[in-house]
């Protein structure tokens, strides 16, 4: 399964609510990088529902399968493992990273014991990812090598255009003296071979590492 996140980056978000039995369960999902920031998104969910019961969350930071991975959860309140747990496994389920979710709860009245709160808060959850898909707003997160391209800025226009028709992935572009395409790639024999097609050899690329970097597909 890839590593899915938000689109747009940093502060991306989406929201949705559900209802069961009368409790309201209003989820954000918030794109984030940091862990600062995945608790600064939870506190701020908090200080807007300021009188709602209990602001259960769940985030994961960097990339599937790296030993620094970051994973948390955390109940608020609510039984132990019936809340930031399944909240954590719907993100992870759906391969998410980079993100943060937060279910604040309004309680309604009746009880709905220990499996219908995991069910409530994993739905939230998961409601929230399919609206994200619906919309759109999902990007794949790859890690790719770096590259630099200089051109001429009569020629950059063209050149980016054609490298974007050959599914080039362009991170965005740098105007000094020269225009500096910013690109990435997962096969570097193949995009060299398509930068010396389209600039007709009177350029060469520059490694630059290596980078996480969201993917349309």
């Amino acid at each position: 399964m890839p590593d899915l996140t938000l689109r747009g980056g940093v502060g991306s978000r989406v929201d949705t609510e559900i209802d069961v039995k009368r409790s309201r369960f209003l989820c954000r999902l918030v794109r984030t990088e940091t862990e600062d920031a995945a608790r600064a998104a939870i506190d701020e969910a908090r200080k807007e529902h300021w009188n709602a019961r209990h602001h259960c969350s769940a985030f994961v930071l960097g990339p599937n399968g790296t030993p620094d991975q970051v994973r948390r959860s955390n109940d608020d309140g609510e039984p132990s493992g019936t809340a930031g747990r399944p909240m954590l496994e719907a993100l992870a389920g759906r391969g998410f990273v980079d993100c943060v979710a937060v279910v604040t709860r309004y309680f309604g009245g009746t009880l709905l014991g220990a499996g219908g709160l995991v069910r409530a808060y994993s739905e939230a959850v998961v409601t929230t990812i399919d609206k994200a898909h619906s919309l759109g707003l999902v990007v794949e997160r790859e890690r790719r090598e770096l590259f630099t391209l200089a051109l001429a800025h009569a020629d950059a226009g063209r050149i980016e255009a054609e490298l974007r028709q050959r599914g080039v992935l362009i991170l965005g572009t740098d105007y000094g003296l020269d225009a500096v395409l910013h690109l990435a790639d997962d096969d570097a024999a193949r995009l060299t071979a398509i930068v010396a097609h389209v600039t007709a050899g009177s350029t060469e690329l520059k490694a630059q590492g290596h980078e996480w970097v969201d993917v349309a597909r």
